[in-house]
């Protein structure tokens, strides 16, 4: 099978996967009502159209959007660290957007900030987010500026994420319990508290955060061979060094701060589009890896909506539940063929 035709299979996959989302959920909506909805005519029941207009869609494209950001983060990272379990969180960056959220949401007890304490207010939660990942991807910019090394730099990453977590730890222990459930819960991951003006903003960050990747597409085959042979090539190795970093903070961040930090996506979804398309071409892999980031985002989504039920299970749970495994399997699969 021809990279045409799996592109226009996963195309296929994605509009019913797509429709399927709309569908389900605590209240099921017929395909054809979808159908006749999007082609101009109205819903039967008013309800439906509150339902599918002002949740449901958003959500629908808040999970492609993270999808397609996850995804690519992580095959940047990947490829800068030539690690197959670097992931879009590796830097610290998510870690930096809970230190942010944890400090709105939980710093009230432990400081005696009143006017912080169990803040309700969603867009207060974003700019806490954004300001600590903004506040990491600085500190490893910085770190990018004097470390030229790419494992020396994952080292610092991991370091900087430890620290945040352990601040976070700390903020934890004193907190109320109401406090702790509002960071808690944001930790889970939520998809669903995007409405039409935070998609505006989340559409904005992830077309930055692509478009410095579109630019130097052709450079990324020469990283999986190191340094060397990338400045042999004639690449400026410093400034898609640079790229990378600032591309996956931008992606990383903008999502984490909207939808909360999710699990496996930009780890997995790599490894699954090398699988399926059987090539490390990055000019493949990249619209590869951004189309099956949107396949399996938004069946976590689906699957989390439990079809029938009033409640929908943290959107975290279902992609560590997809992610946990297939790692797993990578990982037993090349130790065996080394054996052999």
């Amino acid at each position: 099978m021809t990279h045409r035709v799996k592109f226009i299979c996963c195309l296929v996959l994605l509009v019913f996967l797509w429709l399927l989302n709309l569908s389900l959920g605590s209240i099921a909506i017929p395909f054809v009502s979808l159908l006749e909805r999007l082609g101009g005519a109205s819903f039967p029941r008013e309800s439906w159209e509150i339902i599918v207009m002002d949740y449901r869609i958003p959500k629908s494209l808040t999970a492609i959007l993270a999808g397609i950001g996850l995804s690519i983060s992580g095959l940047q990272m990947q490829t800068f660290f030539r690690n197959p379990l670097a992931g879009p969180f590796v830097l610290g960056i998510s870690s930096g957007a809970g230190l942010g959220v944890a400090i709105l949401s939980m710093a009230g007890t432990a400081f005696g900030w009143q006017i912080l304490s169990g803040t309700p207010n969603y867009w207060a939660a974003i700019v806490a987010s954004s300001a600590g990942a903004i506040g990491v991807l600085v500190l490893m910019g910085l770190a990018a500026w004097k470390v030229k090394d790419s494992m020396t730099l994952l080292i610092v990453g991991l370091m900087f994420g430890s620290a945040a977590s352990s601040v976070v730890t700390l903020l934890s222990y004193f907190s109320a319990a109401e406090e702790l459930k509002m960071f808690t819960l944001w930790s889970m991951g939520n998809l669903g508290n995007t409405g039409w003006n935070e998609l505006g903003i989340l559409s904005g960050a992830i077309f930055i955060g692509l478009s410095l990747v579109l630019f130097s597409i052709k450079s990324y085959n020469a990283m999986l061979l190191g340094e060397a042979y990338a400045k042999s090539m004639g690449i400026n190795f410093e400034r898609l060094r640079w790229i990378m970093i600032v591309s996956t903070g931008i992606l990383t961040g903008g999502i984490t701060a909207f939808c909360g930090p999710i699990a496996f996506i930009g780890i997995a979804v790599p490894h699954l589009a090398r699988l399926l398309f059987k090539t490390n071409d990055h000019r493949i892999l990249f619209p590869a890896t951004a189309l099956l980031g949107i396949l399996v985002l938004l069946a976590c989504d689906t699957i989390a909506q439990l079809p029938g039920f009033a409640t929908s299970l943290p959107i975290n749970a279902v992609t560590t539940a997809f992610g946990a495994p297939l790692i797993i399997w990578l990982i037993m699969k090349r130790n065996f063929s080394e054996a052999f």
